[in-house]
């Protein structure tokens, strides 16, 4: 019969495991909620032992962080093939897996956690949100972009984040309507600032051009076509 021995971990290898035990944490609660201790007693060791790897709760989210935000930032990569509607479409489901995997975690990130005020945090999230914006930019294909398309690319990025904080919130609407509503609201807040400016009419008509009819954007197309009639009987 042969006794089971516990493997000792290096360094870097005992410092990973102690992030995905933070970031799992920190994922179904309140990072404010979660303890130095309940993270030494999920990862097996002591709470020396913790402070020996990172000097408080605070460089151990900060860690937790720098993981999550590498892995959102990293949802927004898509190939750059197909329609534009059908890549966005995509783009937005693996946005909400992560945001219904770390739900807890990413509202308070976003509205403040125990990190808030940190360089270190801000400088983080603020990387995460340029990195969503440069993958728009490459789904459109635009390597310098006008006033009014960083205007319209910020503005979205924006409204997913919110719009997700918000479904957090009771999730009220179904996730995948959600997901198909901000493709469609890319669509509009585009058509808005087309009616203002060439450049953008231009992009606009070429975002279109190979869009199919059962696509996101044709979708949202024949959604507004049937309102016409509405409108002209409530205003008769």
């Amino acid at each position: 019969m042969t006794t089971g021995v516990r493997r000792r971990m290096g360094v870097e290898e005992r410092k990973q495991q102690l992030i995905g035990v933070a970031l799992e944490l920190f994922s179904r609660r309140s990072p404010d909620e979660v303890s130095i201790d309940e993270i030494a007693a999920a990862a097996g060791i002591s709470r020396p032992l913790v402070y020996h790897y990172f000097p408080g709760k605070q460089s151990l989210y900060e860690a937790a962080l720098r993981r999550a935000a590498d892995d959102l930032a990293a949802r927004f990569l898509e190939p750059p093939q197909g329609p534009l509607g059908a890549r966005l479409l995509r783009v937005m489901g693996r946005f909400f897996d992560f945001v219904d995997d770390h739900g807890p975690g990413f509202a308070a990130l976003m509205r403040g956690g125990p990190a808030v005020g940190s360089s270190t945090t801000n400088a983080m999230i603020d990387e995460v949100r340029q990195a969503a914006y440069e993958q728009i930019l490459a789904h459109l294909d635009v390597a310098k972009p006008s006033p009014r398309l960083e205007l319209v690319v910020r503005s979205w990025v924006s409204l997913a984040e919110s719009t997700a904080l918000l479904w957090l919130d009771g999730r009220r609407v179904p996730r995948a309507e959600l997901e198909v509503q901000l493709v469609h609201d890319f669509a509009a807040l585009t058509a808005v600032s087309a009616a203002y400016d060439d450049e953008m009419a231009g992009l606009v008509v070429r975002m279109l051009a190979d869009e199919p009819a059962d696509g996101p954007f044709g979708d949202l197309v024949g959604r507004l076509i049937a309102l016409v009639p509405q409108v002209g009987q409530a205003s008769e």
